[in-house]
């Protein structure tokens, strides 16, 4: 299946359903101490993650199309890329985490789970058969050293 919907649309829908599941689902709710600071520390790491990944793709000169993988015309393998092989998509579920944190429903980590599974199964990968077909041994080498996430 080819990839409609960009991976921050993908994350928007994700996180209007857990806004949705909060305000319709009558149990579930939690409050813990320190809640709001985790969500600003999951907020930090997830601004500084985006722009970092987003330079790096800048600083090369290659194309941050997620639509279309086959774009790029270099393989990132430094910095943050070489500690996660997908830091953008890392950088959205953060911000969806913080989300369901500020939301307080528990069941809210079942739809990150399932961002999580969506961006794997139909945005992550195609993007590495097309990068496997493009790069060949130098990503296959990439993928065996770097986690797909973190």
């Amino acid at each position: 299946m080819k990839v409609k919907i960009p991976p921050v649309g993908v994350a928007v829908v994700f996180a209007l359903l857990m806004y949705l599941l909060a305000m319709v689902l009558p149990v579930g709710d939690f409050e813990f101490f320190g809640r709001n600071y985790l969500i600003l520390i999951l907020v930090f790491m997830a601004v500084l993650i985006a722009f970092v990944s987003l330079f790096q793709f800048v600083k090369f000169k290659t194309s941050i199309d997620p639509l279309h993988p086959g774009k790029a015309s270099r393989l990132i393998t430094t910095g943050l890329y070489s500690y996660s092989r997908n830091p953008m998509y890392l950088a959205l579920l953060l911000l969806l985490l913080a989300w369901g944190l500020w939301l307080g429903n528990a069941f809210n980590t079942l739809l990150a789970a399932g961002f999580v599974y969506f961006i794997n199964a139909y945005q992550i990968l195609p993007e590495e058969e097309a990068l496997l077909k493009k790069f060949g041994k130098d990503y296959q080498k990439y993928c065996l050293a770097v986690r797909r996430w973190f």
